[in-house]
């Protein structure tokens, strides 16, 4: 079942070329003999290196010689093209991949895992009774920034027998293999333990970057505390507020949410599970190696202090997940408080907003009191304009020398200056009344703007209080004799 399965996935797979190279480390009796040799690898010589022919065929040992351990590995430390570590992607052609796996003995189940997410280990044996194989899969690929995928994955198959590791290796410029596979050349007498590169490339993952973003994010959280809750912890130069005692609080916003996410970076429980699956792949390791010549010595010392790293690791990670989970606690507070200030501020925003809106309605009052005045003015003075045209007859004469043979014509009573002398001193009176009387609505309304305002900010602290006197009342419940 799982060659029928492994040929499906690699048909429906699409290959990307990637820069290969190989790595052969030998272990021999003689040590002066020990070899570690990493150069390019062609395409075309891919079949040669995997059955061992042409140049890389194995050296004629001398009599009494005997190779003690070995590893072969494939290697891909800089894959570049953008779609490298997506799902039903490989780095060699089908073909190429297929003749890999089967002549290493690789996992077939190496090419269901490319859509693997977080952190991946399996290890097992395969089905070989004669010549058994511990087969391992180790990965972490899930992530794809601006446009390209990133990660690394390794996969491993090693002869119970005869101590030979085989091996693929591919990871991006952004991942640890460089630096891993260069540790592992360094720990060239070891190659005999199958867990040696795993335990490798975890020690790398969790290396002091994971304590010291953690510190960061505290640090960040402390900065945070400060603008919100004004916790005096950190310089103030440091701090959120600016020279003019200004806070910006969606700047504060947004480094809460990026702060959560740095926190959440390598999740502690997640590589707990990683330890605990290695625990397993070393105790099937163990069981099948304890019985041999070369689980003695060297072998031994190796596999123990290999459990004891892993150990090292797991308290490392439960202090981690502790830390994390006291930054994460305290910056939901924050985030907290932060929501009940911006609330406040809408509060304060509404209440203001609705005092503007009671002007409006004043003002729109008083424009109506005004146009009641106009109205009122104009109802008083047209019946005196009425009259006024009517009492004009009195004033003139068009008719003088029409009916009669009066030779001076229409004429203009001596007393029109009457009508003169009382109208535009009742009018200047009449006007500047209205115009005294305006002035004193004016002030009359600026006092009611003012106690309107004042009526608006005793709302605010009454509501305030009563707020207070609510969440007291809540606290005063509590029964601390009982508890």
């Amino acid at each position: 079942m799982d060659d029928y399965m492994f040929r499906e996935y690699v048909k429906q797979a699409k290959p990307v070329a990637e820069e290969t190279s190989y790595l052969e480390i030998f272990s021999y009796s003689d040590p002066t003999r020990n070899t570690v040799k990493e150069e390019p690898l062609p395409t075309g010589e891919l079949e040669n290196f995997l059955h061992q022919q042409g140049a890389f065929q194995p050296p004629i040992l001398p009599t009494g010689v005997t190779r003690v351990a070995g590893l072969r590995m494939i290697l891909q430390q800089k894959a570049s093209h953008p779609e490298t570590f997506s799902p039903q992607y490989i780095s060699l052609k089908q073909r190429e991949y297929v003749s890999m796996v089967e002549t290493m003995r690789l996992p077939y189940r190496g090419i269901e895992s490319t859509s693997a997410v977080g952190p991946f280990f399996w290890a097992a044996f395969d089905q070989d009774e004669e010549r058994p194989h511990l087969q391992i899969l180790f990965r972490k690929s899930d992530v794809r920034k601006k446009g390209l995928t990133r990660g690394w994955e390794l996969m491993l198959s090693h002869d119970m027998r005869g101590g030979m590791t085989m091996g693929y290796c591919k990871g991006t410029s952004s991942s640890d293999i460089v630096e891993c596979v260069r540790h592992l050349k360094a720990c060239a007498l070891q190659i005999g333990h199958p867990m040696l590169l795993p335990t490798i490339i975890f020690s790398h993952d969790m290396s002091s970057k994971t304590d010291i973003k953690q510190r960061e994010a505290r640090d960040w959280l402390r900065k945070l505390e400060h603008a919100v809750s004004m916790r005096q912890e950190i310089d103030d130069k440091e701090s959120y507020v600016d020279q003019d005692g200004l806070v910006d609080f969606d700047l504060i916003n947004r480094h809460l949410v990026e702060c959560h996410s740095q926190v959440l970076w390598k999740r502690p429980k997640a590589y707990m599970q990683i330890l605990q699956s290695f625990d397993e792949a070393m105790e099937l390791f163990k069981s099948a190696a304890e019985n041999s010549e070369r689980w003695q010595g060297e072998l031994k010392r190796l596999n123990a202090s290999m459990l004891s790293r892993h150990e090292f690791y797991r308290k490392k990670l439960q202090g981690i997940d502790s830390y994390a989970y006291t930054t994460l606690q305290r910056l939901a507070i924050q985030r907290s408080a932060l929501y009940n200030i911006i609330a406040q501020r809408e509060s304060k925003l509404n209440f203001q907003m609705a005092g503007e809106q009671r002007k409006l309605a004043h003002a729109s009052k008083r424009d109506s009191g005004a146009q009641k005045t106009i109205a009122l003015l104009g109802a008083l003075f047209l019946p005196g304009a009425f009259l006024t045209s009517m009492f004009s007859m009195s004033f003139f004469n068009f008719q003088n020398g029409v009916v009669d043979v009066n030779p001076e014509g229409p004429i203009v009573s001596e007393s029109f200056w009457i009508y003169w002398a009382v109208t535009i001193p009742l009018t200047l009176l009449i006007v500047g009344l209205w115009h005294y009387w305006e002035r004193r609505k004016e002030m009359r309304y600026q006092e009611e703007d003012l106690l309107l305002e004042k009526g608006v900010e005793s709302m605010e602290i009454q509501i305030q209080a009563q707020m207070r006197r609510r969440t007291m009342s809540k606290v005063s419940t509590w029964d601390t004799k009982a508890s």
